[in-house]
């Protein structure tokens, strides 16, 4: 791959269910825009603890204790 993933494996876990569960809120609880908002973000945080990296932490220099050389 291109990048170096920079997210730990609990944390991985933590961003999918987060992410589900904010996406679920927002087309429940809040429809319309906002709902769609919600989800939207809501898919970032599944991706980045799809695929383990996050570009944020990369930006503030975040590595893994494996990662680093």
């Amino acid at each position: 791959m291109f990048y170096v993933k920079n997210v730990p494996t609990w944390e991985r876990m933590l961003r999918v269910i987060g992410g589900l569960a904010l996406a679920l809120w927002g087309f429940l609880a809040l429809g319309g825009l906002w709902g769609t908002v919600a989800a939207l973000s809501a898919a970032g945080l599944v991706l980045s603890g799809l695929f383990g990296f996050c570009p944020a932490c990369a930006m503030v220099g975040r590595t893994l204790d494996k990662a680093r050389k």
